[in-house]
């Protein structure tokens, strides 16, 4: 069956993207066939795959290539149009077998009106009805149609109806995190704000109005698998000592108040299997990945992973070009590992 693995943090500056992207492409490495998805009305995670830079070129690319966006493929019940919806016709990556993108729409950001009052209303009108099922519905049926084994979902970076909608769909869902207060406090903040938004599924999950809706929400709870320490600066292969203070306070919270919080709702996986398949010590700390510095901008131009990255792309010579070389090298290994950390988690 398909997972859907939600990547989610409201603070903003965490690298929710570029670990969508480089993990959907590692993933698809390995041999799954992996849909990533831009649920963010900035549309970076497009942006990055097909250098698009302006809303012309946005615009211009969705007319001409044939492929859907979310905005479209949703429209059948979010315009209210009554039409069924259809599988999106994904975006195939032609340098990386396996791997689809479900491009964004800067007009998303118009479905959390709608997500919000079929949440009110609690299908007590029949036109909700099928709002809170239809973005899972599209997935479901956009899975099928290409068999994907993994569907990864970027998110933007807000405590919104749509978000929780996107959240709670999924089966699965990781908190990519950096190394400072801001995201200390936004850890803390997600002790109430995920307990919340399994509150109301639960009640549009049961409630008898959503009954006789066409496009039903799951009936599974999603499950934290983990958060991702990454933008930090490395000293001898470890983070530098402040970075590494901000860790352990991130992770301590985590433990202390999140992974409670989650465990009231069955919304994490067990301990025990953690510690069985993931390397790190520290329980529920999926991985650290240092900051990707020079190599990112190398990869935004030519649309291809930090670790994908050939010597030439590169561009650079000498002593630079070896040091480089070796950053990436070092982000292969540990996106290899990220990925099959992710693979045994979820099976």
């Amino acid at each position: 069956m398909t997972k859907k693995i939600a990547m989610f943090n409201h603070k903003g500056g965490v690298s929710k993207t570029t670990t969508t992207f480089n993990l959907g492409w590692k993933l698809s490495e390995l041999g799954y066939k992996v849909l990533i998805i831009d649920t963010d009305p900035q549309c970076n995670l497009t942006g990055l795959c097909l250098s698009l830079t302006n809303d012309a070129n946005f615009e211009e690319f969705y007319e001409r290539s044939g492929v859907s966006n979310l905005k479209e493929a949703l429209d059948p019940v979010f315009s209210g149009t009554l039409q069924p919806l259809q599988p999106a016709n994904c975006y195939e990556f032609p340098n990386r077998n396996g791997l689809f993108l479900l491009p964004g729409h800067i007009d998303v950001s118009e479905f959390d009106v709608t997500i919000s009052i079929a949440q009110e209303l609690t299908g007590s009108l029949k036109l909700v009805q099928n709002v809170p099922g239809a973005i899972n519905q599209l997935i479901n049926l956009t899975a099928e149609k290409y068999d994907f084994d993994y569907v990864l979902i970027d998110m933007s970076p807000s405590v919104s109806a749509t978000n929780a909608n996107l959240l709670m769909l999924s089966d699965y869902f990781i908190i990519p995190c950096s190394p400072d207060f801001f995201c200390n406090m936004a850890i803390s903040s997600l002790t109430s704000v995920l307990p919340n938004w399994f509150a109301t599924y639960n009640t549009i999950k049961t409630h008898p109005a959503f009954k006789d809706a066409i496009y039903k929400f799951p009936t599974t709870t999603p499950k934290f698998i983990g958060t991702i320490q990454q933008r930090y600066r490395p000293r001898n292969g470890e983070p530098a000592r402040s970075f590494q203070a901000w860790i352990d306070v991130i992770n301590k919270n985590v433990n202390d108040r999140l992974v409670p919080a989650l465990r009231q709702n069955d919304m994490i996986i067990d301990e025990e299997i953690f510690r069985e398949v993931a390397e790190p010590e520290e329980p529920y700390n999926l991985i650290n990945i240092a900051d990707f510095n020079s190599l990112i901008a190398q990869s935004q131009v030519h649309n291809t992973p930090i670790f994908n990255l050939t010597d030439l792309q590169i561009g650079q010579v000498g002593q630079v070009l070896d040091n480089m070389i070796i950053s990436r090298d070092k982000f292969n290994e540990t996106f290899t590992e990220f990925a099959n950390t992710v693979v045994r988690l979820t099976n």
